[in-house]
């Protein structure tokens, strides 16, 4: 190549630093401009980095609220397992093993326990987990500055898993009450406690949803996060960017035991309501409707000949309850509570709960394709009853790809019921949705079930979605069946 070709090559070269692409062609820009480009693309990374959460004035600021709690639980006599021995019965080396087997000792274990919780007085009161103080003998409660005391259990609530209890003590650091319903899923929010007894630990992460149901846990809408949550970190708080207390870490979802991305936290006005009556009365008395109940889904909208997939169906009405009295039928579907929307099932105990024994309350109920209000005076919530029916062989039923039988007059009296049919096979549309071998059969779209021929005949008369409402292990629950 010539120097003049060369220096021409060059000369493109330079020219071609210079260019930009824009809307699809080649643009020319200046060297004043790449610098402006380069400068608003660094300002952009720093606010980028700026953008990310420092929780270090959040702790700083309340970390001394959190506390380690440790229990100790009575003494259980147990018997130690004797070690297994290798070989088939009546091999000789069983024998040469029993032979010098040593003799394994009786013993009473004592249980220890880690938790976590966090002061909402000064002078001592302090919220945790029920199932971290429940049951124990002894509690101790050790405070960021080494201080330890001895702990008093003014009350436990297992229906929310919040627990009170108090220290001797004045002038305690405290943390800051925030409000639940206005936390958003998707905000930061950050978690301190003790996982695995590593005192004032913080993990953080963001909400990944609110008002989760959780199997059995009817009275609280669950905060989900992705905070790393472990065993120790229970009762401690959750916190939002603002340093405000929005939750008690309760529960994780696991396989192994350890966090795996779902976390769930007990919402603070849940616990601080729970706070107020343990303190004042020892205990949580809840208003009792006396109903089961159960979500609507869209497939039972349809069957019920509700538009909107909302408020609780009626599964079961407890004979003799508010409830009861009050005219509410197994079918209907609880809409409102004083004015007070029941968009899920889940609503409905809460709203009830919040109502002290004996307050009179109006619902608006749909039955039958119309709308109605009831008048209801609350009782005072039971305990749960559970039951359960064995399944033996029986017959077919069509469509549902069920295997049924009429129950024997034992099982009747067991579920407290006057007909009903036992699945003890299920196949097809009936499997898809849910339903198992041993469950009992007491209603199809609210038709009382008493024998295998009323049922096919239902079946036989029936297109599209279908409701079943089912007894399984005491608890009746409608399930929608789409027929093929």
């Amino acid at each position: 190549m010539s120097k003049k070709k060369f220096a021409v090559v060059l000369a493109v070269c330079a020219a071609a630093t210079l260019l930009g692409f824009e809307g699809g062609r080649l643009t020319t820009i200046s060297s004043s401009q790449a610098q402006t480009a380069q400068v608003q693309t660094q300002q952009v990374q720093r606010s980028a980095a700026g953008a990310l959460p420092d929780f270090s004035a959040l702790v700083e600021q309340n970390g001394p609220a959190v506390v380690n709690i440790s229990t100790t639980t009575a003494p259980v006599r147990t018997q130690m397992q004797s070690p297994q021995i290798p070989g088939e019965p009546g091999d000789p080396i069983q024998e040469f093993f029993r032979r010098f087997q040593i003799p394994m000792p009786q013993g009473d274990a004592i249980r220890k326990g880690v938790g976590s919780g966090f002061i909402v007085s000064a002078d001592g009161y302090i919220l945790t987990n029920a199932h971290v103080v429940d049951d124990a003998n002894e509690v101790m409660v050790k405070l960021t500055d080494k201080r330890e005391f001895k702990a008093k259990v003014i009350g436990v609530d297992r229906r929310t898993d919040v627990a009170l209890v108090k220290i001797d003590a004045s002038d305690l650091p405290m943390v800051r009450i925030g409000d639940a319903s206005k936390a958003r899923v998707g905000e930061w929010v950050a978690a301190i406690g003790s996982p695995f007894g590593l005192e004032n630990t913080v993990t953080a992460g963001i909400i990944s949803a609110k008002s989760r149901s959780l199997p059995d846990e009817t009275y609280v809408p669950f905060i989900q996060t992705d905070v790393a949550i472990n065993p120790g970190n229970s009762g401690g708080p959750l916190f939002n960017m603002a340093g405000e207390v929005i939750g008690i870490n309760s529960q994780i979802y696991s396989r192994t035991g350890g966090y795996m991305g779902l976390s769930f936290a007990v919402p603070i006005d849940v616990a601080m309501k729970v706070k107020t009556d343990l303190q004042k009365y020892g205990k949580v008395s809840r208003g009792r409707l006396g109903v089961t109940i159960q979500g609507v889904t869209q497939e039972l909208a349809d069957s019920f000949g509700l538009k909107k997939a909302q408020g609780a169906l009626v599964s079961a009405v407890e004979p003799k309850s508010p409830a009861d009295k009050a005219g509410i039928k197994t079918g209907d579907i609880i809409l409102a509570v004083d004015g007070r929307a029941i968009e899920n099932s889940v609503d409905l105990p809460r709203v009830i709960g919040e109502s002290r024994p004996g307050t009179a309350v109006t619902l608006k109920i749909w039955r039958q394709g119309e709308t109605q209000e009831l008048r209801a005076s609350l009782g005072e919530t039971p305990a749960e009853k559970v039951a359960k029916a064995d399944s033996e062989p029986g017959k077919k039923s069509g469509k549902l790809g069920l295997a049924v039988r009429p129950l024997t007059q034992e099982e009747r009296k067991q579920i407290e019921a006057d007909g009903g049919l036992l699945v003890e096979e299920s196949q097809g549309p009936a499997a898809r949705a849910g339903v198992q071998a041993g469950d009992v059969i007491l209603a199809f779209n609210n038709q009382p079930v008493k024998s295998v021929d009323q049922l096919r005949r239902l079946v036989d008369r029936s297109r599209g979605a279908v409701a079943l409402l089912i007894q399984r292990e005491g608890n009746k629950i409608y399930v929608p069946i789409r027929l093929s």
